[in-house]
């Protein structure tokens, strides 16, 4: 009973952390990168599908809902043309990201599946370091706050402790931090 209460917590800051970005993206104020969040979706949801494969059980249940509502940002981000500008650079993360998902199939193991698919998710964060370091106030601090904190939630919700349970968890939330200490730091120099 105590795994099914954190998973469903950690669903529940899914929501919390997604209804105000979705809300913003809306009205103008956040334009995430849709690159970013394509791979963001397509890896998140394809390691719960691994994560059930190697016993995750009810903590794998807040990364498929993520996953979904990560392709639903991805399409909001699209149809209100929030970011959608592509450098070089943009590519070699997209191309890179999309390059790697066939790994998963040919491996058939849900550990290299999470360690291709985490690789390919900590790629999809370039876009939007690069978008951020620029543009500091165009995503949300908030956002990626509440997800590092559901992300520690997952981990603990999970069933079994393993690397192909923790990884991506763990890793997501670390580069969440990452990026809002950059993001914090470039406010921080702008203003002055």
């Amino acid at each position: 009973m105590y795994k099914e209460i954190l998973s469903a917590i950690a669903i529940v800051l899914t929501f919390v952390a997604f209804y105000p970005y979705i809300r913003s993206i809306m009205r103008d104020e956040t334009k995430p990168h849709v690159f970013s969040w394509v791979i963001w979706g397509t890896t998140t949801f394809v390691v719960f599908l691994a994560q059930l494969d190697g016993g995750g059980g009810v903590g794998a249940w807040p990364i498929g809902v993520s996953g979904s509502i990560t392709l639903f940002v991805a399409i909001i981000a699209y149809i209100k043309r929030a970011d959608v500008t592509v450098t070089r650079m943009d590519w070699l993360f997209f191309v890179s990201a999309l390059s790697s998902l066939p790994f998963w199939y040919l491996t058939s193991d849900p550990l290299w599946a999470v360690i291709i698919l985490t690789t390919v998710d900590v790629l999809g964060f370039g876009p939007t370091v690069r978008k951020s370091y620029s543009q500091p106030y165009s995503e949300s601090l908030t956002f990626f706050a509440i997800f590092t904190v559901r992300n520690l939630m997952v981990i603990l919700a999970l069933e079994n402790y393993s690397m192909t349970t923790v990884l991506f968890p763990a890793t997501v939330a670390a580069a969440c931090i990452a990026l809002m200490v950059m993001m914090a730091y470039r406010r921080r120099t702008l203003v002055r």
